[in-house]
C-alpha cells in the first residue's frame, strides 16, 4: 500500500513557475514508477509526466514537453514536478500516482493522491 499526498499548488501568473511535490508513505516507494496527471474543469484527466523507479527514464505529454520536469528523490520518498513558463491552459488539479512499471495511461496506475490545484492567470 502506498499513500500519496501532493502539495505546492497555488495561483500563479502566466509565465511563472511552480514546483509540485508528492510525498509517499508506505513500503517500497523506490520500487514504484510515478506519474503526474491533471484534470482541468470540465475535462477528463490527462497524463502529464512519468518517471521510472530510478529516475533514469522520463516521459512527458507533448503539451508540457520542454516546460515541465519530473524528478524524484527516493531517499525522501518524494516525486516532484517543476513547472516553468506556465500557461492558463495548465490550470487544473494535479494528481500524482504510483504504478509498478512506468506507464502513461491512468488506468494502469494503482495508487493516487487527492490532488493539488494549480491556477494560472492570464
Amino acid at each position: 500500500q502506498v499513500q500519496l499526498v501532493e502539495s505546492g499548488g497555488g495561483l500563479v501568473q502566466a509565465g511563472g513557475s511552480l514546483r509540485l511535490s508528492c510525498a509517499a508513505s508506505g513500503r517500497s516507494f523506490s520500487t514504484y514508477a510515478m506519474g503526474w496527471f491533471r484534470q482541468a474543469p470540465g475535462k477528463e484527466r490527462e497524463f502529464v509526466a512519468a518517471i521510472n523507479w530510478s529516475g533514469g527514464s522520463t516521459h512527458y505529454a507533448d503539451s508540457v514537453k520542454g516546460r515541465f520536469t519530473i524528478s524524484r528523490d527516493n531517499a525522501k520518498n518524494t516525486v516532484y514536478l517543476q513547472m516553468n513558463f506556465l500557461k492558463p491552459e495548465d490550470t487544473a488539479v494535479y494528481y500524482c500516482a504510483a504504478v509498478r512499471r512506468v506507464a502513461t495511461t491512468e488506468y494502469d496506475y494503482d495508487y493516487w493522491g487527492l490532488g493539488t490545484r494549480v491556477t494560472v492567470s492570464s
